[in-house]
């Protein structure tokens, strides 16, 4: 834990888009490192932990809101604090 202020624990899932209910402020104020199949990923949109998935923009396409479009891939993840 760090002396400056206290990281509250990684929630099993977690968004960065401030519209989905796993939309954590306060997690996400401190650096988030997810590791995916092994090899460290810095484009994760949405993670969970407990089924093995996130999701990631699928190249520069953008839906109808403007939103980058994502696609669900599976496999081992893990979520650290940096």
């Amino acid at each position: 834990m760090n002396a400056e202020s206290p990281r509250p624990e990684l929630p099993d899932h977690l968004s960065i888009d401030p519209r989905s209910k796993h939309y954590h402020p306060e997690v996400l104020a401190h650096d988030i490192g997810i590791r995916f199949n092994g090899l460290e990923r810095s484009d994760v949109e949405e993670y969970c932990l407990s089924e093995g998935w996130i999701k990631v923009p699928a190249g520069k396409t953008l839906d109808r809101r403007g939103q980058p479009l994502l696609i669900k891939l599976k496999g081992k993840v893990e979520a650290w604090y940096k």
